[in-house]
């Protein structure tokens, strides 16, 4: 099928103008080409346009390229999946001395490991950034068991990214440039503030619904140590051509060989199930890849967000299609449904499902079961009952991330019966899965944006 670049362009714009979003950057890539578009204005306080080759900070799509490091080292036999973490990093560790032992490379890929998601620790500028980020989080209390559970987690990808610098010789940053993006001729994707700076780089902006967002106060709040899980700096077209590689069983361009094909399908084989289906759209986690059925047409992929710049990759391997889209602010999430829904549909044949919201007729559901108090490091989440049935969650910033946010509270709309939908308060119109589910050692727990916080009380 030829891809119609003057309608998509025409169908971008619209749609980022009718969600308000300042900039965008869309690559498709489809009959073995990447097509790149670009519409917008990079910063609207200066109104520099959105070029193909602009980059953006992808968020967490970072943690796929590491991912991907971490498998060339599992390639050449440096590194085994199913090793404990200690190993190979002696200095890792958790406050838990039995759990730590168990934690191997394989659970911190798939987000298995029990290491939480939102630890805050600037361990500065230097090459060893990584060192003292691992010798910091042996302070952090573990989400929950190793093994029992999936919990979305950026400390495991620190921790992965100091694996890599001790197998390699070399700081991540470099390991990413001499191993991926050379290779690759991944030309616009670095991971340093001072290399974007060589390009038409995009800022965030942040603003009410319904309203014009207005620039951030800052380009990027994250230290350096977060690259592992939360800075590549990209354009859309470098994206796809990256997703490429692992489309054509591991090989570059002019046929180099980045990956085994035989790892490439490791990468997307299903390693958890995922309870909560709706914040990133994933029905389950590979090594790496978030993963997608789409009734019965499987993909791979993984978003990002950062400072109010946000990153969509989808993948569809039986079609040979990559769609990503890279965007800085507005009602990035509507735009990418709505875009997303009619090129996948076209090109793929796939049918996203509806964006998350409670029925229209929710069911009755008995929360005595579910009412009380969920912990993890930094977050506690109460589940009250209303007197007319109802329900309520509040959710709390305490410990060390105690000045983060005010709480947030919402009411809770029954899906399922254990399945709710967070509306109005701080949400807005938008609706927030709220997703009870147990442990693997039988103890309950929570979610919300895929953290997974067991109930103390």
């Amino acid at each position: 099928m030829n891809f119609d670049t003057a309608r998509w362009q025409a169908r971008l714009d619209e749609l980022r103008t009718a969600h308000r979003v300042p900039g965008a950057s869309l690559a498709v890539l489809s009959g073995g080409d990447v097509h790149e578009l670009a519409c917008g204005v990079l910063h609207r306080g200066t109104g520099v346009a959105v070029t193909t080759d602009s980059v953006f900070l992808s968020g967490s799509l970072a943690k796929v390229y590491t991912a991907t490091l971490v498998m060339q080292l599992v390639d050449s036999g440096e590194l085994e999946l199913d090793a404990p973490v200690v190993s190979v990093l002696p200095e890792f560790g958790t406050p838990d001395e039995a759990a730590t032992k168990t934690i191997t490379i394989r659970q911190l890929l798939s987000h298995t490991g029990g290491l939480t998601c939102d630890f805050q620790y600037d361990s500065g500028r230097g090459d060893d950034c990584l060192a003292k980020y691992v010798e910091a989080a042996r302070q952090v209390p573990l989400d929950c068991p190793p093994g029992t559970a999936l919990s979305y987690s950026s400390v495991g990808y620190a921790v992965l990214g100091r694996v890599i610098e001790v197998l390699t010789g070399q700081t991540w940053d470099q390991a990413l440039k001499d191993r991926l993006f050379t290779p690759l001729g991944l030309e616009h994707s670095m991971t340093l503030p001072e290399e974007a700076l060589r390009f038409r780089v995009a800022m965030g902006h942040l603003g009410e619904p319904g309203a014009d967002p207005e620039p951030a106060p800052a380009w990027d709040l994250m230290p350096r140590s977060a690259g592992p899980y939360g800075r590549v700096i990209v354009s859309a077209g470098d994206v796809a051509r990256f997703a490429q590689m692992h489309l054509n069983g591991g090989t570059s361009p002019d046929g180099t060989r980045v990956l085994s094909a035989g790892t490439v399908a490791a990468m997307r084989r299903r390693e958890v199930d995922s309870p909560d289906k709706w914040t990133v759209a994933a029905d389950a986690w590979g090594l790496g890849w978030t993963l997608y059925d789409w009734d019965g047409i499987a993909g791979f992929g993984h978003d990002g967000s950062a400072v109010a710049q946000h990153s969509y990759l989808r993948v569809v391997p039986e079609a040979g299609v990559a769609i990503v889209l890279l965007a800085n602010g507005g009602d990035f999430g509507r735009l990418y449904a709505d875009l997303f829904r009619e090129l996948l549909d076209e090109l793929a044949g796939v049918r996203m499902p509806p964006p998350f919201a409670p029925p229209a007729n929710p069911p009755v559901v008995d929360m005595t079961q579910l009412a009380g108090t969920y912990k993890r490091e930094g977050v506690a989440i109460t589940i009250t009952q209303n007197g007319d049935g109802g329900a309520r969650v509040r959710y709390e910033f305490v410990d060390g991330l105690k000045d983060l946010s005010p709480p947030l509270e919402a009411d809770l709309v029954p899906v399922s019966p254990t399945v709710f939908a967070a509306s109005g308060g701080p949400f807005g119109e938008n609706h927030v899965p709220v997703v009870f589910s147990t442990l693997t050692n039988g103890t309950r727990c929570v979610y919300i944006s895929m953290r997974a916080t067991p109930k103390i009380t």
